[in-house]
């Protein structure tokens, strides 16, 4: 039964059950409020009331408050049984520097004990610290059940004693990059004054921060840029290289993947919340084949969290499971369904009856994450607020698209990602109390920037290929024919706002967005999608099949090819192909592991898919 509930707000709880007065109930979910024990969704007069566990595991645990002592470091995770692995980390000695394990030690109560002295004196101190009087030192700790928890990094100044010093556990990694302009970003243990140098440029923090985020402009196109990034007594140096000028049609390569959530078998592939042991084949087969960028759209993480601080967690070891790359090679990323950060509802039993983004919508919501643990392009709608079905015009009640939505362009090549997973309400498909969105569905304002996007780089001379990628495919070949922009031919489904359910259903929608790519552009190559855990491509020609049996519906008119090209083969548990009207058009199905490389040469692109463990090769073809 769907019931549409409206109150006053009178009080709020926090997470821990206390009573605060904040957090406005956003109008466009229904049926919720709040009592003295917490948010509650109601149904049939039952009230069913967010969950409010602890986080099992948190960043700020995993930073393991480090202390200098006479003899090297103490450091305190808490309540963590199991071991700590640690060894020196050779800055400036390689290119893609990486610890060095040399001990191996039985956390006492979640309390660790770094002796400096014994352990990295002659012959082990291959970094000269009892010369310099400077090091760091990676740290990678495993529960009693042998899961890799966390990876960090602790920087200590001194001979004995010693001092904690600003560490960079996250980066330094480069986004943004054009053919005048680059973004270096990274985070430091502890706030600091950090500066950046390049090309005899000097950019310094105002205030010491913990995120350090440099723009750095006034580049030349085409250009190999070393960077050195200081951070207290310390530096390290990378280089990246900017961009072609637009439209100069100049040879390069890109690539693509998705879905890197962890995997069984132990060890890398799982890194609490992600399968670090392939995304490092991946990210080392991207930097060998000299690709200029990577994009990856979703489902990084396990996700489906409560808890901010645990997802910026499994956010730090994926990005870190990439660092050693990322230092030269920006990564752009898009929203997929498992980095859900919700309110989840549970009945007595503790089985789930609701999912919903979490909010306040700028601090808490999945899109606010996103924004904190990325840096992406800002150039992309606002919100959802000020739809035709956005009953309060004076307050927010959808969160940004800022980070999430967004486009980027490498000479004659466009990029738009888009969110498929925005408002998320995992729930929605079989209960629609709440009101949220649906899992693969665009929404109202996402679509009209994305029209209007399009024409723009349909009249840039300097663009010759756009390509388009979300999460969930449009054609569904195996693990998510159920849903993603299928939900098996049934066009019911749909996102509910404030109780009611909008327009146009699931199928709809996706005919508008497809008339968007073929009929209203000529430049659009391919749509990049993931969610299913295999690789794939389909051809979408006038010939091949996507419409339900007995569809009474309007029809689109396929007037040109193009490609959808699905790799959620980065690491997550592999689904096999299923039957859906399309299948017979569906080539190239493999559930290995894999990276696509797209080889951009002029008018031309070539797409290579190699599995990045074996090197061998799964499939290639010439799409322009």
């Amino acid at each position: 039964m769907r019931l549409k509930l409206i109150l006053i707000t009178i009080f709020t709880v926090n997470a821990i059950g206390s009573v605060n007065a904040q957090d406005r109930i956003p109008s466009s979910y229904s049926n919720l409020a709040w009592d003295a024990k917490g948010l509650y969704y109601l149904e049939d007069s039952v009230r069913y009331y967010s969950d409010t566990t602890s986080a099992r595991y948190t960043l700020k645990q995993m930073l393991g408050n480090p202390k200098g002592t006479s003899t090297g470091v103490e450091m305190n995770f808490k309540n963590i049984e199991g071991t700590i692995t640690y060894g020196l980390i050779p800055y400036g000695q390689a290119p893609h520097p990486l610890p060095v394990y040399r001990v191996t030690r039985r956390l006492a109560n979640g309390m660790a004990n770094i002796n400096i002295i014994t352990d990295f004196r002659d012959p082990f101190d291959m970094v000269g610290w009892q010369q310099s009087g400077q090091l760091s030192i990676g740290y990678r700790l495993t529960n009693q059940a042998g899961l890799i928890l966390f990876d960090g990094v602790i920087s200590v100044t001194g001979k004995g004693p010693f001092e904690i010093v600003p560490a960079i556990y996250e980066g330094p990694y480069v986004n943004n990059i054009t053919s005048g302009e680059a973004v270096i970003w990274f985070e430091t243990s502890m706030p600091v004054k950090a500066s950046i140098q390049v090309d005899h440029k000097l950019m310094q923090d105002s205030v010491s921060l913990t995120h350090h985020e440099f723009k750095i402009t006034g580049l030349q196109p085409e250009k190999k840029y070393d960077y050195t990034v200081n951070y207290g007594p310390l530096k390290q140096t990378y280089s990246f290289t900017t961009a072609p000028l637009p439209g100069s049609r100049k040879s390069f390569v890109f690539a693509y993947t998705s879905d890197s959530r962890h995997a069984l078998g132990g060890g890398e592939r799982m890194v609490y919340g992600t399968n670090a042991y392939i995304m490092k084949k991946i990210g080392a087969v991207a930097v060998q084949q000299k690709a200029a960028f990577m994009q990856f759209t979703g489902d990084m993480i396990n996700g489906y969290l409560t808890n901010k601080e645990e997802q910026l967690l499994q956010y730090t070891n994926w990005k870190n499971s990439l660092a050693p790359f990322w230092h030269y090679m920006p990564v752009y990323v898009g929203q997929g369904n498992h980095e859900a950060l919700g309110h989840i509802f549970k009945d007595s039993s503790g089985a789930t009856v609701a999912f919903i983004d979490r909010f306040p919508y700028d601090t808490e919501s999945a899109e606010a994450l996103m924004q904190e643990a990325f840096v992406n392009p800002l150039n992309g709608p606002d919100s959802e607020d000020g739809n035709k079905y956005d009953i309060d015009k004076k307050n927010k009640d959808f969160p940004s698209y800022k980070e999430t939505v967004f486009y980027y362009t490498y000479d004659n090549v466009a990029m738009i990602v888009l969110n498929a997973d925005y408002w998320y309400a995992p729930s929605i498909s079989r209960n629609a109390g709440t009101s949220g969105n649906l899992h693969g569905y665009l929404m109202d304002n996402q679509i009209r920037w994305l029209e209007q996007t399009i024409k723009k780089l349909e009249g840039d001379n300097a663009i010759d290929h756009i390509f388009l990628t979300q999460h969930t495919p449009i054609f569904p070949n195996g693990g998510h024919v159920g849903d993603d922009m299928w939900y098996n031919g049934n066009n019911d489904k749909r996102p509910y706002i404030s109780g009611k359910p909008v327009d146009k259903g699931i199928i709809e929608r996706r005919d508008e967005y497809l008339d968007i790519l073929i009929n209203k552009s000529k430049k659009v190559v391919a749509v990049l999608t993931g969610d299913e855990h295999n690789y794939n491509r389909l051809e979408l020609t006038s010939e091949v099949k996507i419409y339900p049996e007995n569809w009474k519906g309007k029809k689109i008119k396929i007037s040109r090819p193009i490609f959808q090209i699905n790799n959620g083969a980065a690491g997550a548990p592999y689904y096999a192909q299923e039957q859906a009207p399309w299948s017979p058009h569906t080539k190239a199905f493999s559930v290995q592991n894999a990276i696509c490389l797209f080889y951009v040469n002029g008018k031309e692109i070539i797409m290579k898919v190699v599995n990045p463990d074996t090197l061998n090769d799964i499939d290639e073809i010439k799409l322009r």
